[in-house]
């Protein structure tokens, strides 16, 4: 070992080398935590609605889509920071889920189990004419968000970080703090738990499903509005955007379980870091990144469809069984 270092002091070059594979590695688990914390954000919403509502709102991609034109919209015309917009957009949607919910999505038929075909095609089609709708305003071509801070970066433990990245990690993060807030502190949060665990048992306590689920469905769509406003920061965007964010969101709440907050963040964080690895260690493309989420997908609904805390509970079962 005194010899290793003595040839490292002798020769920077070998020693910068020995440091590359830690630097590698390093870089790859910061950008997975940087995507996982906006991956996170994009499933929250879905994961909300299919807890209380036993509903998966494909109409998630185009709320996405909506987000980011309003955000780009704001920032246009009123010179309005994206971050600070979020401000805006958030109630703004929460209001729209509500509306939307009240006037199409309650009318649907109950299901206890699986989501019914009618909400599927239903929530579908809001998806289409959120896209047309986009098109008939901003037309087709790609727009982007330039702010003064777009092309900067930081150093982050001898890692260069976009700025923007920090920014919608740190909004990402504030999210989830707000969410787990809401589910566990307020009479709301209580309710939205107490209807998803069991909506029989919660009707006759006193819970008012109908309500709680309008809350709900706003929720989900207050999260969906604000990651395609963080989106928008990093990406070039159309009214086709968000279709290839909809599939890591599936991705996401299946690994985490449908109805965990703590399971999403876990199941964002392992699609991160499989994405940012492969890219970093393989040959394949990025453009294959939506293929992996989709294999993923296969793989944990064929392996552990419970998501990883089901997986995690079965393991601890064999160990105590042994």
């Amino acid at each position: 070992s005194c010899g290793r270092r003595r040839r490292a002091r002798a020769n920077p070059s070998l020693r910068c080398r020995s440091r590359e594979p830690v630097r590698g590695v390093l870089n790859v688990l910061i950008d997975s935590l940087l995507a996982a914390g906006l991956y996170a954000t994009m499933a929250y919403g879905l994961a909300v609605i299919y807890g209380v509502m036993r509903i998966i709102n494909l109409a998630h991609a185009g709320v996405m889509m909506l987000g980011a034109y309003t955000t780009f919209a704001l920032f246009t015309r009123f010179s309005l920071d994206p971050f600070l917009s979020l401000l805006v957009v958030a109630p703004l949607f929460f209001g729209g889920g509500v509306l939307l919910y009240r006037t199409v999505v309650r009318r649907l038929p109950r299901s206890s189990g699986t989501a019914s075909i009618e909400s599927l095609l239903l929530l579908f089609g809001v998806w289409l004419v959120l896209q047309n709708l986009a098109y008939v305003i901003w037309t087709g071509d790609t727009q982007s968000i330039l702010t003064s801070y777009t092309l900067k970066s930081v150093s982050l433990l001898g890692v260069r970080v976009g700025v923007p990245a920090l920014l919608v990690f740190g909004m990402s993060a504030l999210s989830l703090l707000v969410l787990e807030f809401v589910l566990h502190r307020t009479y709301l949060g209580k309710a939205v738990r107490a209807v998803t665990q069991n909506r029989d048992a919660a009707l006759l306590a006193g819970v008012n499903a109908d309500q709680i689920s309008a809350a709900a469905f706003g929720l989900g769509t207050a999260f969906a509005g604000v990651a395609g406003g963080m989106l928008s920061t990093l990406y070039a965007f159309t009214p086709d955007f968000g279709r290839s964010f909809l599939l890591k969101a599936f991705c996401i709440i299946v690994l985490g379980g449908m109805e965990s907050v703590a399971g999403v963040a876990a199941g964002a964080l392992v699609l991160a870091l499989l994405e940012n690895g492969l890219a970093a260690w393989t040959t394949i493309p990025t453009s294959f990144q939506d293929a992996v989420s989709f294999a993923l997908l296969f793989i944990a609904l064929v392996a552990f469809p419970q998501g990883l805390p089901g997986l995690f509970t079965r393991l601890a079962r064999r160990r105590a069984v042994r």
